[in-house]
């Protein structure tokens, strides 16, 4: 997303603008999401199809054969449009972050004289995705299952980070989170902790108690999250006057203001407690990530 506002050329005047089709993109995808969760288990549920329809192809053909042949095609139609925009943006995301490590051009706006590197790098992610999907024998579930357990295992370390810089007043000035969004932004990241050890645990081991874990989680979540708002209120000074603002300069209005460049600056330091939250998490992912291909090949072999 970032990338994308950036190549866009929205300024800072935009950026409201930009929240709400944010918004706007995200209800959409969730609402048909749920649509099509719905109308397909509504269709299939009490038919030979429950339950057994393994990849899409599957629940195409369940459709045509318990609704309609309308109904299959629409189905197809549907989620061949969801696959279409689901490879683009993932290859566009990986090619913006191949340009912005390697400082590269990485734009739409450039041509392919100008940004070579980008377009080699979408172009190549588009036809290894299409190859994988089209060789025969590939086990398209499991590809399916494990990269959504991937995706659930990086996504709170992800989130965390794009929550610091959030936060980080030298990196986003005046645009920083206010504190009640800082507070609902750690609730948010604590429960994609959460949620990420749950698909993790259900993902590896499929026999273990998920209502029981969910319980046991969200219990010691709501604790810590106690824990920490009560740390947060002691650490607050007592009064406005216990904050001394040093003005380094004329101040800008809002919508123009921009973020310095990086090599100005300065390196953050972390705490103690942070920096070992963040060893903890990064270690978190790295066992899950090594077990979670560990099963994928164990179900791809049979």
């Amino acid at each position: 997303q970032q990338s994308n506002i950036v190549d866009k050329r929205i300024t800072p005047r935009w950026i409201n603008y930009e929240r709400i089709e944010t918004v706007l993109g995200a209800v959409v995808v969730v609402v048909g999401a749920g649509a099509i969760i719905c109308a397909t288990g509504f269709a299939l549920g009490g038919t030979r199809f429950f339950g057994v329809t393994s990849d899409a192809g599957g629940v195409a053909y369940a459709l045509r054969h318990t609704v309609g042949p309308l109904a299959g095609d629409f189905f197809a139609v549907v989620l061949l449009n969801a696959s279409l925009i689901g490879a683009g943006a993932v290859t566009l995301a990986t090619s913006y972050v191949v340009g912005d490590v390697f400082g590269t051009r990485a734009s739409l706006h450039r041509s392919f004289r100008e940004a070579k590197g980008f377009y080699t790098v979408f172009g190549v992610l588009t036809l290894a995705a299409a190859a994988i999907v089209l060789l025969p024998g590939t086990p398209l579930q499991v590809i399916t299952e494990a990269v959504q357990a991937l995706c659930g295992i990086l996504l709170p370390m992800t989130t965390l980070f794009l929550l610091m810089l959030c936060n980080d007043r030298e990196v986003l000035g005046p645009w920083t989170n206010p504190p009640w969004l800082k507070a609902l932004a750690t609730v948010i990241v604590a429960t994609l902790v959460l949620l990420s050890l749950i698909l993790t645990c259900t993902t590896l081991f499929p026999a273990i108690d998920v209502t029981a874990l969910a319980e046991i989680g969200g219990a010691v979540l709501v604790v810590v999250l106690l824990g920490m708002g009560a740390a947060a209120l002691r650490s607050r000074p007592s009064g406005a006057g216990a904050v001394t603002f040093v003005s380094s300069g004329p101040e800008l209005p809002k919508e123009q203001w921009t973020m310095p460049p990086l090599a100005l600056l300065s390196r953050p330091r972390w705490s103690a407690g942070r920096r070992t939250a963040m060893l903890a998490l990064g270690g978190y992912m790295v066992v899950a990530i090594v077990l979670l291909i560990v099963k994928s090949v164990q179900l791809a072999g049979g």
